[in-house]
């Protein structure tokens, strides 16, 4: 199932009626476009700096869709190389999508299986222990549910910062190495799911 024709057609639509707007003098409303029935902005501000939306893919297990996930950077890449060389600002925002409650330590299991399996065994050493630090935050916020939103931050000066339906949880963990272990977990080599990669980065979705 291709996504890009219907995330292209949605932007076509907002970008011809913000030109109708703009001929009626009157201000344009955020754009945002409709994915999995639900609402995603194309830009938004982060630590103060402009981010648009790099892309947007769906993570599956058979024919279950778990969440969504968007990655946002300062400018757009369909390269892994340059997101991660991308040193500003980023978010990836995950939104669930499956009908039942989750239990956070399904993320925690994919952190841990993803870093594994896409980091050098320098970089896991590296950033071990602050993994463990955002395994227990994970763990601490417990269950989540349909429509909930989560998201991994990174602000330069702070490092990630996590935070669920609006609210942090737990503190910042600095780094830009840990930053780029968590984005590995999506778009490394060895990826949580090979469709969700190519969404993220802005690629059609065979």
């Amino acid at each position: 199932m291709k996504k890009s024709a219907g995330v292209d057609s949605a932007r076509r639509a907002l970008m011809l009626a913000a030109a109708s707007l703009a001929g009626l003098g009157l201000a344009a409303p955020a754009a945002a476009l409709e994915y999995e029935g639900f609402e995603i902005d194309e830009s938004i501000k982060l630590g103060g700096v402009p981010l648009v939306l790099n892309g947007v893919g769906v993570r599956s297990v058979s024919i279950l869709k778990g969440y969504s996930a968007a990655l946002y950077l300062s400018e757009k890449s369909q390269q892994v190389a340059g997101v991660l060389a991308n040193s500003g600002p980023k978010r990836v925002q995950i939104r669930m999508l499956l009908p039942v409650a989750v239990g956070a330590k399904e993320f925690v299991k994919a952190i841990n299986v993803g870093v594994g399996r896409n980091c050098s065994a320098a970089e896991r050493t590296a950033v071990a222990a602050r993994v463990e630090r955002l395994n227990a935050m994970l763990e601490k916020v417990g269950t989540v549910y349909r429509k909930d939103l989560i998201n991994l931050d990174y602000l330069p000066d702070k490092g990630l910062v996590l935070s669920v339906n609006g609210k942090i949880s737990g503190v910042p963990l600095p780094g830009a190495d840990l930053y780029d272990a968590i984005l590995k977990v999506f778009l490394g080599e060895l990826p949580v799911d090979k469709r969700l990669k190519a969404g993220m980065l802005g690629l059609p979705v065979s």
